[in-house]
């Protein structure tokens, strides 16, 4: 299998708001949507997340705490800061009863599970996209951090990837980042050549 028949799902910033801002009335869902929104904001992996404990987060160089793992899968390390939004998320299951009995992170359901509450996250939020465990790491690297300027070669070591190819993948499903360049493009050039008293002709 080559990395274009890798399934290239992700959400765009909108369809990620509307998950993150809708209020369930299940309280499975509600799990599901938090730990969904906390592997869009990490990149980890559904495996990852599931096995991480609380006393794995590290302190890192800037002080603040750090995902700094083995990816299960490849066992490549990965080393992901941890955003505002995700060390809120760790916070409202502090003293969840199943974190507490486990020591792990997040209440992960089964994969077959959360797979299936992710379709219902997805239905209810009017989101026509066949979401899995694996839309969420998907997400993190094109809308959440290409989008955002997170270069490459910084992603390719938050995502455990062994080699960049793999990272340039996800740059070749996101003709967005075109179309922000060429908008910033203008307004540099709008600041410059074609100030407003100048026109072509």
């Amino acid at each position: 299998m080559t990395l274009d028949d890798v399934d290239t799902v992700y959400l765009t910033k909108e369809e990620l708001e509307s998950i993150i801002q809708k209020s369930f009335e299940s309280d499975r869902l509600s799990v599901v949507r938090d730990v969904f929104i906390f592997c869009c904001l990490t990149g980890l992996a559904y495996v990852d997340v599931e096995k991480l404990k609380r006393d794995q987060l590290t302190v890192g160089i800037d002080g603040k705490l750090w995902i700094d793992r083995k990816r299960q899968k490849s066992s490549t390390p990965f080393k992901v800061p941890l955003l505002q939004w995700t060390l809120d998320i760790i916070k409202r299951y502090k003293d969840h009863p199943k974190c507490v009995q486990t020591g792990k992170l997040l209440s992960v359901l089964s994969n077959s599970k959360y797979n299936d509450y992710l379709k219902e996250i997805a239905a209810l939020c009017g989101i026509n996209k066949d979401l899995t465990t694996h839309t969420a790491r998907h997400t993190f690297a094109t809308t959440v951090a290409l989008l955002h300027g997170i270069p490459l070669e910084v992603l390719k070591e938050m995502l455990g990837h062994s080699s960049i190819k793999q990272t340039e993948h996800y740059a070749k499903v996101l003709p967005i980042k075109v179309s922000i360049a060429m908008e910033e493009l203008e307004e540099k050039l709008s600041k410059s050549i074609f100030s407003k008293n100048k026109k072509i002709g």
